[in-house]
């Protein structure tokens, strides 16, 4: 659930700091960005180089270098609206009752009030202090607030004490948020077939019918699909990529025939079914044992049509089932992805219109949805990864049973 997060990790002045760096490695581990704010006593405890070279980015903890003569400043704000979320571990006493007050006195503070992502705390301080009505009263008021609390554990604490108030460990903050995240998913609990890449149709051993299809587009739904809460499961074409989402269930094949008999395999289990695959419509209606040796006049080849998995799946979903198709069109785009959305019984048409900076192999795309009241909502230029993101909130926002 965390890869590819922005997160930012606030760090406050307890003996706990040294755990931070721990967090930093998982939090790295998981596939999120991060970025690390200090609060000024924080440095008593953690370095900031230490740090800077596990997340991989400078850390902050002042607005104003003093030591800086061009005058550049540290932007509060720019941090907080750069962060899908923010984790504030250790959060002290002092730093939970400046949270629920508004105090504003450092730069963390500047940060955690300019954040418009969710922000999740982890206190640390002593069995004292961390049953004072005070503080539990400031941790009931963040909730209050929407904040997220991950409850500190029981143990042997730095006074010498037995009881609450110690920090909990890295591996447990990385749970907490990771189910928490999983709990607000759209996809949570969906099951979602996605087709990729080409298909290869023999036509003796050493040939056969393809076309460019890297199966980038695909493997992007796929990765921000199971990124989403969803159990995935990515019906492959022969192509060298792979999802770096481990996650991801991949079934590979070679030809349209496997790919559709996959497909048939996984379909009545499946919430959301989204066809991207490049599959040849022809394939040789036989295939030679043995190479074809070249000869002195042409190669007459028979072709024979191959199954039609949109269509198939389709005319076969249920009520609850949403089926997506893909349309790569060179002429009458929008006429073409029209027909195939209505002939196929899909939910959603993904039009491509290939051009110089989209189509086969390319890492960026443009792209119009058409839904089945003919409505057009077209994508301007982005990475594939962003239209795959875009085109899974249309499924969840617009065409999942509520």
């Amino acid at each position: 659930m965390l890869s590819g997060k922005k997160v930012l990790l606030g760090v406050t002045g307890s003996i706990a700091a040294y755990k931070a760096s721990f967090l930093v490695r998982l939090l790295i581990k998981a596939g999120a960005q991060v970025k690390v704010v200090l609060s000024p006593a924080a440095r008593d405890f953690v370095t900031p180089l230490t740090l800077a070279t596990l997340s991989k980015n400078p850390v902050l903890w002042e607005y104003f270098d003093a030591n800086d003569e061009e005058g550049k400043w540290n932007n509060h704000v720019d941090l907080g609206l750069w962060a899908d979320l923010m984790v504030i571990a250790p959060a002290t006493s002092d730093t939970l009752s400046k949270m629920a007050s508004g105090l504003c006195d450092n730069f963390l503070m500047g940060v955690y009030m300019s954040a418009k992502c969710p922000v999740y705390f982890a206190p640390a301080m002593d069995l004292d202090m961390y049953r004072h009505p005070s503080t539990q009263g400031n941790i009931k008021k963040l909730q209050d607030f929407g904040n997220c609390f991950i409850p500190s554990g029981d143990g042997e604490l730095a006074s010498g004490l037995i009881g609450e108030g110690r920090m909990a460990e890295p591996e447990e903050i990385i749970d907490f948020i990771n189910q928490d995240l999983l709990s607000l998913s759209p996809l949570k609990d969906k099951t979602v077939l996605i087709t990729a890449g080409p298909t290869h149709e023999p036509i003796d051993p050493v040939r056969f019918i393809g076309n460019h299809s890297s199966g980038k587009m695909g493997i992007s739904l796929a990765e921000t699909a199971a990124e989403m809460g969803a159990k995935v499961n990515l019906v492959l074409g022969p192509t060298p990529l792979r999802p770096t989402n481990a996650d991801v269930n991949v079934i590979s094949v070679e030809t349209a025939v496997h790919m559709h008999q996959e497909c048939e395999k996984l379909f009545s289990l499946t919430d959301i079914s989204i066809m991207a695959a490049a599959v040849a419509d022809y394939r040789p209606k036989k295939v030679a044992d043995q190479k074809i040796k070249k000869a002195d006049g042409g190669l007459h080849i028979d072709l024979i049509k191959n199954p039609d998995i949109l269509f198939d799946l389709g005319n076969k979903k249920s009520a609850t089932q949403v089926v997506v198709g893909f349309a790569l069109e060179t002429e009458n785009g929008i006429e073409n992805a029209i027909g195939k959305l209505h002939k196929k019984n899909c939910d959603l048409i993904v039009l491509n219109s290939p051009s110089f900076n989209t189509g086969f192999g390319k890492d960026t795309n443009e792209v119009t949805l058409i839904n089945r009241k003919e409505e057009q909502i077209t994508l301007g230029l982005k990475s594939k990864q962003d239209i795959a993101k875009d085109i899974l909130l249309h499924i969840t926002d617009h065409l999942l049973p509520k």
